[in-house]
């Protein structure tokens, strides 16, 4: 590490080259993210509370929330992209891949808020130390999803409704925002002969899952509610980056 940054950034990396997947507690990601610019986290978080129905659910649920946005992330910097749909092949989405799925735009005073900008740093960094230079691409192609899993009684939030899976990209990070009144939800880590390698909860804000989506699989246990009778809900937010 050239740069000064703490020792946290290459215990974070160890086992992102030799296990394909790293879990990261709130107490190691807060510090790296601040010295990447993160600040205004409550503002950051609170957008959470104004994403769009996901509609497009094969299973016909509709306890999933979110907005999406695409950017381009080299060294010279964040540029975000024209708003175009998501889309997985079903060899990767069986439940809901195979069409141009348009989501809600990511606001725009959210696309460029610091705390997501410095997330999206981190992540540049990171995928860019663990990419073997003669692969590694001049701009990476950058999706971010806000997603919203509500649980309600006898009827729980599904955070990966199409199970156990990879997304097609190269790598994904997933990063706790907020947890209300919710119990399980369980990320689960296989390789790719499906044996289970890992497992774990995203709990507290900044709790944070890092996969390489060419190695392993992911796949996180239904939610449900601790109280019925309140609101239950599960908030993430999910960085891919892939080659362009």
């Amino acid at each position: 590490m050239t740069d000064g940054l703490p020792p946290l950034l290459a215990r974070l990396e160890s086992p992102l080259s030799t296990d394909g997947y790293a879990f990261v507690p709130a107490g190691e990601m807060l510090p790296l993210l601040e010295r990447y610019g993160l600040r205004e986290w409550d503002s950051f978080a609170a957008s959470w509370n104004r994403l769009g129905l996901d509609r497009y659910m094969a299973d016909g649920g509709r306890y999933r929330r979110r907005r999406h946005a695409t950017f381009a992330i080299s060294a010279d910097g964040v540029q975000r992209k024209k708003h175009q749909p998501h889309y997985q092949s079903r060899d990767y989405n069986e439940l809901n891949g195979g069409i141009e799925r348009w989501f809600r735009a990511v606001e725009p005073e959210t696309g460029a808020h610091p705390a997501l900008l410095a997330i999206m740093r981190l992540m540049h960094r990171i995928v860019s130390d663990l990419t073997d230079p003669g692969s590694l691409p001049d701009t990476w192609h950058t999706e971010i999803h806000q997603f919203r899993i509500e649980a309600l009684e006898g009827n729980p939030g599904l955070p990966t409704p199409e199970g156990l899976h990879r997304d097609g990209v190269d790598w994904v990070m997933v990063v706790m925002i907020r947890r209300e009144n919710v119990m399980c939800g369980e990320t689960a880590i296989h390789d790719l002969q499906r044996n289970l390698v890992g497992s774990f909860m995203l709990d507290q804000p900044f709790d944070t899952a890092i996969v390489n989506d060419n190695r392993v699989y992911h796949g996180v246990t239904p939610v449900r509610p601790l109280d019925p009778s309140r609101p239950a809900y599960r908030d993430v937010l999910v960085v891919t980056f892939r080659h362009q």
